[in-house]
This record gives C-alpha cells, structure tokens and sequence, in this order.
C-alpha cells in the first residue's frame, strides 16, 4: 500500500515540476511564435504594401512622366545680302535670342557690333525643313539693309537664326518645361548640384542614412532646421509622386519608393529626371520646371551657354524657389548665389580664384522673361483656333508638338510700336477718347502669311483680342470691291467712264429713305470712275454699285474671301457690312495678289517632340479674278495714295515707293479704317471705340497714321504690278474722256481691258498742241508702268 503510494506520489511530483518548466519556456516560445508569425504578416504585408508602390514607381517612370506643352515659334530670321534689315534690327533680335554681346565671339550664341559690321556665332537648330550647324557670320549693313555676308572661311553665306520661342500651349496644371538631356549641361552643372544637394548620390541606395544623421546632428546643434537629409532621390519622388504634406506616413512611402526608384533604375536617369522636373519659378499661372526651362526665363539663354555665376544661382534655387527669386529678391538670391559658389570652391569644382572673381559679377537676370506666354497673345490666339481644326487638345497640350509660325518678331515689335505711339498722341487731345482701341493685322501679299496680328494698344494684353473678334462697320474699305465689280463690265464701265455723282434717294423695305451725302457734303457731278475711288465720293459709289447691283457686289466680296452672309441693304454699297481686322485682311489679300485668293497662314509647319514632321501648311492658290480686271483696280487704288484720301502717306514715305490702299471711315466717325500695301506687305489698321462710340478720327488721319508709319520703318519694296496681255495702256484727255497723247495737258496714261478703250480722238491730238506741264502727280502717272 505504502509502496503504492509513494510510487503513486514520485509521478506526481515529477509531473508538477515537470509541467512548470513547460509553462515557462512554452511562454517564451509562444512569445517567439508570435513574433515570427507578427513578423511574418507584417513582412508579407509590407512586401504587398512595397509591391503596390513598386508599381505605381514603375508606371509614372517608365511611361509617360509629364505632359510637355506644345511649344510655338516664330518664323526665323534669314540671313542673307540685299536683306531689308538695319544692324539695330539684328541686334534686338539677338538680344531676344539671348545672345551675349562680347568684345570676341567665340563660341555660339555670342555676337560682337562694330560701326556697321556684325559678328554672330549661331546656334545649331532643329529648323521644320532639318538641322543647320552653328555658324560663324561676318554681316555688313549698308542704307537699312544687308550689303554682305561672308562665313568665317570668307565665303559669302546665306544663314538664319535659331527661331524665337513665342508661348506655348499648356496643359490645365500650367507646367512649362524645356526637356534637357544631361549632356546639355555645362561642365560645372552635375558637380555642383552634387556639392549643395546630395553629395553621397551616387553611392546611396536612394536613401541615405549618413545624410540622415548629419542633418540631424547639425539641426540639433543650432536648434532650428537648417539642414534636410533628403536625397536627390527623395526630393525626385516627393516632386513626382507624392505632395508636401509634412507626415511620418509620408516620409515613410518617400523612403520606400526612394529606395525602389535606385533598385530599379539608373543613376543617371534618375538624375535627369530631377533635372527636369524640379520647380524654380512662377509667372502668373504658368509653373516654371526644370533647369532648362529656368535657364532660358531667367537669363533668356540655353542652359549650356551658363557661366558658373549663373549655374550657382539656379542650384541655389532649389532650397527655396519664392525666397531666392532673383527678380523679387535679388539680395537673397545673391547672398544665396555666393554661398553655392563657396561650396563650389570647397568641393573643388572651381578654384578659390574663380569663386572669388564670380562673386563680383551681377545676378545676370533678364528683367523680362523673353519666353513670355503672353507676348504675343493676339497671333498666339489665331494660332490656336487652326491648331484646334486640326489637333485634340490632348495632343496639344501633352505630346511636346514644335509648332513653326510665321510670325516675324520685327514686323510685329514695329506694327504694335507704330499703333500704340499713334493712339497715344491721338488719346492726348481728349479726355474723350481715352479709351480709343485698335487693332492691327500684316500679312505677306505673295504667300498670304500672317507676319503681325495686333488686338490692343497694349503690347501682350490677354484680352478681347479685336483683330480677330471685333465685328465693325468697314465703311469706305468695301469701295474697290464696288469699283472691281463695274470694272468686270469693260462694255459699260472703264477707269475713264464717267459716273454719276449726284444725289442718291432709295426708299429701304422699312420705309425709310436711304440718302446718303459725301463727306463734304456737296455732290460733284460727273467724275471718272478713277477718281470716284481715288476721292472716296460716296455718291458716286452709290450710283455705281445701284447699278451693278447690290447682291452681285457682296457675292464679290464673299467671293474675294468674306466668311459671312450679309443682308444686301443699300448701305452695305458705303461699308455697312461688319468684318474683323483678319477678314478685311482676307479681302484685300486677293487684291494685293492680283486675283488670287490666298488663305492666310499662321503656320507653317508642326512636328513632335522628336523633330519629325506631323503636318505641313502648303501655300494654296486659287484664281478667283481675272487679273486684267484687279490690274485695273490696283492703279485706281494707287492713285488713291498719290492724289486721293491715302496722300497722307507721302508725308512720310519715300515718294518713289509705289503704294495701293484704301481709307475707311464708318458711319459718324464711329470706325478709322486703312488698307494698303506694298510689294512685301499688307497691313490693315482699325481705330475705334469697343462701345462704338464716335472717334475723333477719319480713315485718313487715324488708321493711316499708323500705316504710314509702320510701312515707313519696315522700308517696304515698291509695288510692281506685271501688265496682263489683255490690258493696253493708252494717253486719255481727263476733261473729254477721249484719246489723248503724252503732250496733252491733263493727259492722264490709264490702263484698259483691250477693245474697251477711247476710240475718239480729243481735240489735243486734233490740233497737236505742245506739250505742256501739268501737276507733280500726273507726272508721276505719265511714268507709271512704262
């Protein structure tokens, strides 16, 4: 029993001890199971967490990282002899293309002035028509224009100039960036990036801890937060995929996909997609990013044509965009500029010497960013609207197109001059009209090109842009479409026909009496038709297009390049007919091209991001006049600048330069019209109120004013209308309307469509009467197409 007992009692014993070692070390093991099942999840659920970062690092890098606006130049400065340019037209070019002027041109984007004599290094471009090399030029002026051009092997050369970058097309967040390749960088660029932001970056794994740690140890130190411990990598990532909220959950996905970005990818890549990406500036709404893009909207130059100076101050930026604005804060930017530069030195990118010399030189900020989006607002707006015919917006705003125009930055810098310093002095004589508008349109006669469209007196105002949008009464301009439709009827109607200039009295559908006056007020009985124009009588237009018909006029003018349906009133016959700037333009293209109707071309050519072309924007022509006829019309419309209400003009221009045009003013003075041109240009003005109020001005002292002078400071070429075989030029006594000869007095040489000239002699012939002398003008007229 006993035996049994303590037999049965020893099991128990050793059960109980037995059974409290299992109790403690099942605990730790639990414990341990625990952990590793903890650690397990916790891992599992991070590699999950990190695969989903992982892919959406991959995604945004690999595909497509921005969306690049398509970017808008203007046409390109050609370079060649007998070039109707000034070397003060060259250089403001220059300046816009941010060449440096130096006492010796060495490399591109320099130039050097001497007396008449330009020396210009340019820059390689990617032109619509393929690549130029850079070249260097020797150019020669003489009397406003190019003598000579010579290469630097002393061979005469013909070149261009890079094109002038004039705005772009942005996407709904605004960013703006010039896509740059790390080879484009000066040599000092990387190293001092590396030096002022991340000088471990190439031996990190995208975070680095020893950066981490000095950080915090310096921050400690000072008691503020002087120093970060980001990465390039990490910056790159907060830039690219994540905000700036300040978070732990944030500086922990910064980590993460920090480290992804350098397990997956490149340094290098890496590092150009910083380059490109960071932010450095605002202008309005529009995000400056990238180095590129900075380089050329701080100092309006390509990034690697930056002195050391100037790569400090766009690294310096990086720390804080708004407080080292070296526009709004120059004493900020350059204290911050001298640091990076000291860095430099320490780092031993420069020498100490070089440092110390850099120190010395000014910030070399441009005051104006030459890539202004707004600039060129007006052309910029004509743009737009044909892109949009024929690209989605998408394309436009994301793929990088390179839209080539044919703005021409002289002409357009010369017609906005020449309307604001008119309106100007014409607003200083009232109070009333402070707030005289304008608008002008200059287009090239042969190739419909639109060089300048102006839609403000304020050169880059974003607003109402009236060349193209304003609708106004034409008044007078519509008179050569009424004098080309009679002279289409060569059986009743000639230059010399007389027509009637009396009183007009046409009783409208409303039951109103239409009774037009001439702008003196009297009536002058019977004109030639010639004169009729040259004079502007509205009696005799009246008359005239009566007779024609009224619907046959305005289907002319449609006919000519009129985009509208207009009610064929009587009134329409004296410019009741409303048309923008760029449709008068339209219109009187086919006149200054003799006929032919010639679509105005804002673009030229659009090619992508790689430089390959897209779309081309041929030169399309099409004869909708005979040219027998339009030759008739333009002497009329010559004679207008030399005798009629265009004389104005010559003033001001050279008397041997051969003009056409015409004078517009609406129904009480509420619209100033001219419309003119030259062997090489076209331009029509408007003046007016935008609530239609009455101006002070005529067609003839407004609207002209600012014609004549653009067309005297773009040194026009003078007319030369070639003679169609179907019209023969023969002397007209101006009294009788009869046959005359150069000795006649008031003998006028007036062309004909053949079989519809004079057939009767006037009495000059008759008795031979010498010669004797007339007017400077008839003169003029006896020369005219001999």
């Amino acid at each position: 029993m006993t035996e049994r007992i303590r037999t049965g009692r020893q099991p128990a014993n050793k059960s109980k001890k037995s059974n409290g070692k299992t109790k403690k070390g099942g605990f730790w093991k639990k414990l341990f199971k625990l952990a590793a099942v903890l650690l397990i999840i916790g891992g599992v659920l991070f590699v999950g967490y990190a695969s989903k970062l992982d892919i959406e690092v991959t995604e945004r890098f690999e595909g497509k990282k921005w969306a690049i606006p398509a970017k808008v130049y203007a046409q390109p400065l050609e370079i060649f002899s007998t070039r109707r340019i000034n070397a003060k037209q060259l250089t403001q070019q220059l300046d816009q293309l941010g060449y440096q002027s130096v006492s010796y041109v060495e490399r591109a984007g320099q130039f050097h002035q001497k007396g008449n004599t330009v020396t210009v290094k340019t820059r390689g471009f990617q032109f619509d028509d393929g690549y130029e090399e850079s070249a260097l030029l020797k150019i020669t002026f003489q009397n406003k224009q190019i003598k000579k051009v010579v290469d630097q092997t002393g061979q005469e050369a013909l070149a261009r100039l890079e094109p002038q970058l004039i705005g772009g097309i942005y996407p709904a967040s605004n960013e703006d960036r010039l896509l740059t390749k790390l080879e484009q960088l000066p040599e000092t660029f990387i190293p001092t990036l590396l030096a002022v932001e991340d000088r471990n970056y190439y031996d990190h794994w995208g975070v680095s801890p020893k950066s981490i740690i000095r950080a915090f140890y310096v921050n400690f130190k000072t008691g503020r937060a002087v120093q970060g411990g980001s990465t390039l990598t990490q910056q790159l990532v907060k830039n690219l995929y994540l905000s700036n909220e300040r978070s732990l959950k944030r500086k922990a996905n910064e980590a993460i996909m920090a480290g992804l970005l350098d397990f997956h990818y490149d340094k290098d890549e890496i590092l150009e997609t910083y380059i490109n990406e960071v932010f450095l500036g605002q202008q309005g709404n529009r995000a400056i990013h990238g180095f590129g893009l900075a380089s050329q909207f701080f100092f309006g130059q390509p990034i690697n044509e930056l002195s050391v100076e100037k790569v400090a101050l766009l690294v310096g930026m990086i720390k804080g965009p708004s407080q080292y604005n070296p526009r709004r804060k120059p004493k900020n930017a350059l204290k911050r500029r001298n640091l990076v530069l000291k860095v430099m030195a320490q780092q031993g990118v420069i020498t100490e010497q070089e440092a110390n010399q850099a120190k010395q030189k000014p910030l070399g900020v441009v005051k104006h960013s030459k890539v202004q989006m707004n600039h060129y607002y007006a052309y910029l707006d004509l743009v737009k609207r044909q892109l949009k015919r024929d690209y989605d917006e998408d394309n436009l705003t994301s793929q990088g197109l390179r839209i080539f125009t044919n703005l021409d930055p002289i002409v357009q810098q010369q017609a906005q001059k020449s309307l604001t310093e008119t309106l100007k002095k014409i607003r200083k004589s009232s109070e009333k009209h402070k707030a005289l508008q304008g608008a002008m349109v200059v287009t090239a006669p042969g190739s419909g090109d639109v060089l300048a469209v102006i839609g403000d007196r304020k050169a880059g105002y974003t607003g109402f842009n009236r060349a193209v949008d304003a609708q106004r009464h034409i008044g007078s301009l519509i008179k050569p479409v009424v004098f080309l439709s009679a002279l289409t009827q060569p059986e009743q109607y000639t230059l010399a026909t007389f027509v009637d200039d009396s009183k007009v009295s046409i009783k409208t559908q409303d039951g109103q009496l239409w009774e037009p006056n001439n702008f003196d007020h009297k009536s002058h009985g019977a004109v030639p038709l010639h004169e009729a124009l040259a004079k502007s009588y509205n009696l005799a237009t009246a008359n005239v297009g009566l007779t024609v018909g009224v619907e046959k006029i305005l289907q002319l003018l449609k006919t000519m390049g009129a985009d509208q349906e207009f009610p064929a009133y009587p009134s329409s016959l004296l410019g009741a007919v409303a048309m923008s700037p760029v449709d008068v333009a339209t219109v009187y293209q086919t006149l200054a091209g003799g006929g032919f109707k010639v679509p105005l071309r804002t673009i030229r050519a659009v090619l992508d991001a790689e430089g390959k072309p897209l779309q081309r924007y041929p030169l399309a022509i099409q004869q909708v006049i005979p040219s027998e006829y339009v030759h008739l019309l333009q002497y009329a419309m010559q004679e207008v600048m030399r005798e009629g209400t265009g004389r104005r003009a010559y003033r001001l221009l050279n008397n041997k330069v051969r003009v056409a045009g015409k004078t517009g003013t609406s129904n009480e003075q509420r619209d100033s019209w001219f419309a003119g041109y030259s062997e090489d240009y076209l331009a029509v003005v408007w003046m007016g109120h935008d609530d239609n109020k009455p101006t002070p001005v005529t067609g003839s002292s407004g609207a002209l004013r600012v014609w004549t002078d653009f067309m005297f400071n773009v040194n026009p070429k003078s007319l030369r209308p070639k003679v169609p075989d179907q019209v023969r030029y023969v002397w007209v006594d101006e009294i009788s309307g009869m046959l005359a000869n150069e000795s006649c007095a008031g003998a006028r040489y007036l062309p004909f469509i053949k079989g519809s000239e004079p057939q009767e002699e006037s009495s000059c012939i008759i008795r031979h009467q010498p010669q004797r002398r007339g007017s400077k003008v008839v003169e003029w007229f006896r020369t005219l197409f001999r």
